[in-house]
């Protein structure tokens, strides 16, 4: 009798726990959920100048429009588009009308084509701001012998072309620039894996459940 209870107890208390974990993600679904909004909101919002003190607490994701001058010393960021292939993000400094040096993701080229590009110097910019999160532990160094970089790292980007830690990424620019397509910020790029984070621990709540009720009936079968 007292295997059964001492059984039952760690049976109970590992599916509490489990479904604990599942409804913990539950919650920080609807956090996320309501963060995605908010961000959303505010990357869809009216352009405006780029402000006169940036910082990236305050200003992420805000639209902005610039115009200046393209300087064709870009660099690319590896990437692969679904259904198109392999390409890079064109990171290029834009100095803008005020004589501040910015970067400028202006978009996504072919691999096939990236010699192809020749950039324009006057342009205008529609765009947000942003400073991305692309490193870890895992992320090669750039190859900058033939200028293959691996993810878009604001500081040191801005040091390698001389400009400002300031990225905009285009959502369109004018006069167009051939062969480079705009990947414009939006809510749907940011991950969001709560409710598969939720389900997985529900699932394992019930498995352990049912191999917990399977292992007391086997072992009662046996006594008896």
């Amino acid at each position: 009798m007292p295997h059964k209870f001492f059984a039952g107890f760690f049976i109970i208390l590992g599916t509490a726990v489990l479904l604990y974990l599942g409804q913990w993600q539950l919650d920080r679904l609807g956090w996320k959920q309501s963060i995605l909004k908010d961000i959303e909101s505010k990357i869809s919002g009216t352009p405006q100048s780029l402000p006169d003190s940036i910082n990236e607490i305050e200003h992420k994701y805000l639209p902005v429009e610039v115009s200046g001058k393209l300087d064709d010393n870009f660099i690319k960021i590896m990437v692969s588009q679904k259904f198109i292939g392999a390409g890079y993000r064109i990171i290029a400094p834009l100095k803008t009308i005020n004589s501040l040096t910015i970067l400028v993701d202006l978009g996504f080229v072919r691999h096939d084509d990236v010699s192809k590009i020749k950039l324009i110097e006057n342009v205008d910019i529609v765009g947000n701001l942003h400073w991305p999160k692309e490193i870890d532990f895992f992320t090669p160094d750039p190859d900058k012998t033939n200028n293959i970089w691996y993810a878009r790292d604001v500081d040191e980007l801005s040091k390698h072309l001389g400009s400002e830690p300031i990225l905009v990424i285009a959502k369109s620019f004018s006069p167009q620039i051939e062969y480079i397509d705009p990947l414009p910020i939006n809510a749907l790029n940011i991950p969001n894996n709560h409710k598969q984070y939720a389900i997985t621990w529900f699932s394992l709540a019930f498995i352990w459940l049912g191999m917990g009720a399977f292992f007391i009936y086997r072992t009662s079968a046996s006594r008896g």
